[in-house]
Parts: C-alpha cells; structure tokens; sequence
C-alpha cells in the first residue's frame, strides 16, 4: 500500500511519515508550489534527512491568488490558509489517483484550528475520490511533542523564507512582491521547527 504525505519539512508532516512507514506503508512526500518562490527546498532537505522520496506538486497560481485575496479581505490568514488547504488536498487526492496510491495524510493534528478539514468533508472526499485521508487528529501539541523529541533532529528558528516550506512562504512572498503590500503586518511572528534528521 501506497502513501503521499502533504509535507513541510517539520515536525507534523515527519511524524505521520514516519508512523506510516513504521506500521509497512510506503511513503513518498508531497510540497505543493505555485510557482513564485521555491519554498520546497527546506522540505527537500528533510526529506533527505528522513530517507523517504520528496516529490514536488506544481498547482495552479490561482489558487494562490485566491489565497491571497481571501487574506486581504479578511485581514488575517486564517480562512485563507483553509481554502488553499482545501485546494491542495483535492490535488492530491487527484494524484493519488492517477498514481494508484491508495492512501494522502497530512500532520493536522486534534489542537490545528486551521488548516483543517471537518469530519464531513472528510467523508466527502474520501467518497468522491475513493482514498484514505489520514492525519494526526488524535495527537494533541503536548503528544506530538513527546514523540518527535525521540525520533528526530530538530531545529526551531523564527520562520522564514529561508527555513520553511508551508503555504505560508508563498503567501507571504506573494503579498510582499506582488501587491506590493507588508505581509508581517497580517501574520504574526513565529517560531519553526523543521526535521534535520532522524535520532539513531
């Protein structure tokens, strides 16, 4: 049986990687891009880190558009960042299909508020699409936390475009270069971890 894990190089995503592989699934990574910043590089590198293949998705710029457009109206990221999830985990699932793989994961974990999918559209998708949708919805921050200090080499640094590869770079960049506009006044500052190796 066959995964493609929605991957960002940092604790999440690794750890359902990991778990799949451990319980006889094979696992291939997934960084999605829209093609105006090459934010999948610090994923490539965990990637090769962990030893699992990294696979790049190129997606429509549109979907990025209309990102960006749903941040700015609201002023804050938040369904944003839900409708570009939503987009790219429909991809996904399209290419879990034409690929034959019979199971996507992401690391949305039970305290995510966003990204997200509800238990009704997970339902929905996993009918319309006929796959298995998996993610670490029963973890909590404190579990994951717990697991992760055992299995990897971890690094956290305040994000940037430099050491992070989830939609966030793209937006950022995005809003920064192509409106013109300052996205640090729209997200807020934070630290990432990103996975650096696997602990022996």
């Amino acid at each position: 049986m066959k995964a493609y894990v929605l991957y960002s190089g940092g604790k999440d995503s690794s750890l359902m990687a990991i778990l799949l592989k451990k319980i006889g699934i094979e696992v291939e990574l997934v960084n999605v891009n829209f093609g105006v910043y090459d934010s999948f590089i610090p994923s490539q590198k965990s990637a090769k880190s962990l030893g699992i293949k990294h696979n790049v998705l190129s997606l429509d710029k549109n979907i990025l558009i209309n990102s960006v457009d749903i941040i700015l109206n609201d002023g804050f990221p938040n369904n944003g960042i839900s409708y570009l999830h939503k987009a790219v985990i429909e991809e996904l699932a399209n290419l879990a299909n034409e690929n034959e793989f019979l199971i996507i994961a992401d690391g949305t974990r039970r305290d995510d508020r966003t990204p997200k999918l509800n238990k009704d559209e997970i339902r929905s998708l996993e009918d319309r699409k006929n796959i298995q949708y998996i993610n670490l919805d029963s973890f909590g921050y404190k579990t994951i936390d717990s697991l992760v200090s055992d299995l990897f080499i971890i690094t956290q640094e305040e994000s940037n475009m430099d050491n992070s590869s989830d939609y966030e770079v793209e937006i950022r960049w995005f809003i920064d270069k192509e409106k013109n506009l300052n996205s640090s006044e729209i997200f807020p500052k934070h630290f990432q971890t990103r996975v650096i190796g696997l602990n022996e």
